[in-house]
């Protein structure tokens, strides 16, 4: 017996010492490409030294003697930190996942083909002006340079990803950088969605349900808008008869669910506005989080100056930033720059489809995806003369696609001539807003709103091309229309000057929380579709309740966590149940209710992390909507995953007869507002003793809306994620000045999954005290304590120093790499 115990341990202990060195193994490979970032090295590609001074955020100060080495050190600098990041971006656009990830990606490869957005931006090049040609080619050598060093040097592959997935990197090109543009334009797309959504419950209710549902931001109102069904003569029941069953997103997808397009804040103060006498401006850009962060913070001293601000890695445009004298932010603008056409097919040919001038061949190529370990597929890629023809898989577009028709996407993306990254490259060496907007007049997609502030000026600038819209479109662009009708197609693209602009209001104050920005009629309507109308509210109290602003009151704004919608909406729901009741047992449902509305009618509306009433609030209202609307929309109640603050209102204070979606339909008993807000109290509170432990005082919203900042392929490896992934417990909510857009679905729907990626605070009464930071870290490695480290300082509402001094970069940097010529 002893001796079987003693060989058992040493077994054991011999399979211990095995994984320990399995481990260091894995470590040991992982760790070879960890970048040295104090290094001298000898380079192609230069033509004078470049340094990059990496201060102790690692952020690279780039220095060089010309232009075209400061961008071939961003190449160089982005490879360093972000070559997984760069290539998988890459790789998306290009439709080629299914190479390293087999068939769960497919999807992914089939949308990127079919929108063509690799071959546009290739077609895009020879479009660019000369000088953003030549920071595209120097940039792209930098980004070769470094890919040279890991092949030659055996780095580590790199990243450690490459030891998991292929290794096979191809060198970068100029159209790369573009392409990744225009995946962007992807990921802050979301008016195909929205008619999509409007198109489906068009044809499950009644016009004025639809408009209840999805209610138009208040203003001028709209005219009501054809039956979606009676545009094609066909019954709404033949269109449910195709829809096809909800998928879950593929691995991977790029495009944002509905409501998770791109969002953001931007504001500036003029001169008199400001305490100190300088121009201030403030911006948080909104994306899903993601670990590495889309962002990557850089200087570059240019010719004109020095610049420094968010970058994307993969392109040598700074996105966001400031000089001296100059800043500028970006928030999504809600244009609306996509239609979606129903086409008929000839039902003798398939081949063609009917315009205004007869049935037409389709434009046809084939396209073949190679897929790991499976055959390739190829795909029959087909155009209309509106844009490329999406298949009903895709979106569920077979949901509203009638028989005998096909699906086509006009979207201003969708052009070779493309001079957006030269715009980009451009509005770096602007040194005032009017120089900004003329920088800006050749961008032409995502259509995005500029907000920027120089010396003495502010402005603001929706920037993008727009399209020319018939007055006579049958839709309004807001659900597909019939693509063979002349006046439902796009006559073009309006002038730049049709942009809306505000340069240098009388108030001294302009900003953008997504929120309706003009209120012109169709066809200059700019959008129906506006990301927010509840943040606004509040920006417009904090900035005017300061006769003067500074850096810090800016910071408040921007780290504000009160809502207005919890504000707004708590009175109505709770009108009849607040302090109503007898009293009620310890641990009785109607004791547990009162205990509730006991701390919210003594809340503020504060989403703080720390509190229960933002999770009570929360888990309320997201059961109130669901009661409203499931028994009318049935399975499609899943897709409206967010509660829809004016559609609540409308309800409960009965606007246009609204308050019948309280009634429950299959019911013989005619239930009252008041029934269904007690109800959904229960249900919230039923969820919070399955969800969440103790008392309801003892509750954390922060517990529930962590910041999930998910590795896009590792997150849910198991083992893996737990190092990969970067998760922090946060404030704020949907609704909120700094944004937490809340998932929405699934056994945590208030996890935090889209918020502000950067932010950044600029004064110019003293440029160098301006601040900004990221959510993560600056490098995408997981071994590098570069990895999470800003994304601390973010959680707390936090900012690293936005200096353009050489000698604060210097004093503490965690690293200088000098590139030397490389001699003949």
């Amino acid at each position: 017996m002893g001796k079987v115990v003693l060989w058992m341990v040493r077994i054991v202990s011999g399979l211990m010492v095995l994984a320990a060195l399995c481990l260091l193994l894995v470590y040991y490979l992982a760790a070879q490409s960890l970048p040295d970032y104090s290094a001298t090295r000898q380079t192609a590609g230069i033509s004078a030294p470049v340094e990059i001074v990496r201060n102790n955020a690692n952020i690279p100060h780039i220095f060089a003697q010309n232009d075209n080495d400061v961008f071939f050190g961003l190449g160089y600098a982005h490879a360093q930190d972000r070559l997984w990041q760069m290539m998988m971006m890459r790789r998306t656009v290009q439709g080629r996942l299914s190479e390293i990830f087999g068939s769960r990606t497919l999807q992914v490869d089939e949308l990127m083909r079919r929108l063509d957005l690799y071959a546009l931006a290739k077609g895009a090049v020879e479009f660019q002006d000369v000088e953003a040609l030549d920071a595209l080619k120097a940039y792209s050598s930098g980004v070769n340079a470094y890919l040279s060093r890991v092949n030659n040097e055996a780095l580590g592959r790199g990243a450690p990803e490459f030891f998991l997935f292929s290794n096979d990197i191809s060198p970068w090109q100029p159209a790369d950088s573009i392409a990744i543009l225009k995946l962007m334009g992807v990921q802050l797309s979301g008016h195909l969605e929205e008619e999509v959504m409007r198109a489906r419950v068009s044809l499950a209710l009644p016009e004025d349900r639809v408009r209840d549902i999805l209610p138009d931001i208040p203003g001028t109102g709209v005219a009501a808008l054809p039956d979606y069904a009676a545009l094609y003569q066909t019954s709404a029941q033949k269109f449910a008869a195709q829809t096809t069953a909800p998928n879950d997103r593929p691995f991977l997808w790029p495009a944002p669910d509905r409501g998770q397009a791109g969002a953001s804040n931007a504001w500036a103060a003029a001169a008199n506005r400001s305490a100190a006498g300088g121009t201030l401006l403030a911006n948080d850009p909104h994306l899903g989080f993601s670990a590495p962060s889309i962002w990557y913070l850089a200087r570059l001293e240019l010719s004109t100056g020095g610049v420094i601000g968010g970058t994307i890695p993969g392109m040598p445009a700074m996105m966001l930033g400031r000089s001296d004298d100059f800043g500028w932010g970006i928030t999504a603008s809600y244009l609306d720059d996509q239609d979606l056409h129903v086409e008929q097919l000839n039902p003798d040919n398939p081949n063609e489809l009917k315009t205004p001038d007869g049935f037409k061949a389709l434009a046809r190529r084939g396209s073949i995806v190679q897929i790991k370990d499976e055959a390739p597929v190829t795909f029959d890629l087909m155009w209309s003369e509106n844009g490329p023809v999406l298949p009903g898989h895709l979106f569920n577009l077979g949901g509203i696609t009638p028989p005998g028709h096909v699906m086509s996407l006009s979207w201003t993306l969708l052009t070779k001539r493309d001079r957006s990254m030269s715009a980009a490259i451009k509005l770096m060496r602007a040194k005032t807003v009017m120089q900004g907007i003329a920088a800006s007049a050749d961008y032409v997609a995502p259509s995005l709103t500029l907000t920027m502030a120089d010396r003495d000026n502010i402005a603001m600038k929706v920037i993008g091309a727009m399209p020319k819209r018939d007055p006579q479109h049958q839709t309004r662009g807001r659900i597909p229309s019939p693509g063979w009708i002349a006046t439902n197609r796009w006559k073009g693209i309006n002038s730049f000057a049709a942009n809306p602009e505000f340069v240098q209001p009388s108030g001294g104050i302009v900003g953008n929380t997504n929120n309706k920005l003009v209120d012109r009629p169709f066809p200059n309507h700019m959008s129906y579709n506006w990301g927010d109308s509840q943040r606004v509210q509040r920006w417009t109290r904090l900035m005017q309740a300061r006769e003067v602003h500074t850096r810090d009151s800016f910071i408040e704004a921007q780290l504000d966590t009160v809502s207005v919608t919890a504000r707004t909406l708590l009175p109505l729901v709770g009108a009849d149940l607040w302090f109503t009741g007898e009293a009620a047992p310890e641990g009785t449902p109607e004791r547990e209710r009162q205990r509730a509305l006991e701390l919210l009618a003594n809340w503020n509306g504060e989403m703080n992390e720390h509190m229960p009433e933002p999770l009570i609030y929360s888990a309320w209202l997201r059961a109130l909507q669901k009661r409203l609307i499931r028994d009318e929309l049935g399975p499609l109640a899943e897709k409206i995953a967010h509660v829809e603050p004016i559609f609540i209102e409308r309800v409960f204070r009965d606007i246009e007869g609204a308050g019948v979606w309280c009634d429950v339909i299959q019911s013989a008993p005619k239930e009252t507002c008041t029934d269904i807000s007690r109800a959904a109290l229960d249900d919230a509170l039923l969820w919070l003793s399955e969800h969440a432990r103790g008392a309801q005082e003892s509750l954390r919203w922060g517990d529930h809306h962590e910041a999930n900042h998910k590795h896009p392929v590792l997150g849910d490896v198991p083992f893996l994620k737990w190092f990969v992934n970067i998760r922090q417990s946060t404030s704020g909510g949907d609704n909120t000045l700094q944004r937490g857009r809340t998932a929405g679905t699934g056994s945590q729907p208030f996890r935090n999954v889209h918020g502000a990626g950067f932010r950044g605070v600029y004064d110019f009464s003293d440029p160098n005290s301006s601040l900004f930071v990221i959510a993560t870290g600056q490098s995408g490695h997981p071994l590098s304590r570069h990895y999470d480290d800003l994304g601390e300082l973010w959680r707390r509402g936090e900012y690293t120093p936005m200096s353009l001094d050489p000698a604060l970069a210097r004093a503490a940097s965690v690293g200088v790499t000098n590139l030397l010529p490389r001699a003949p």
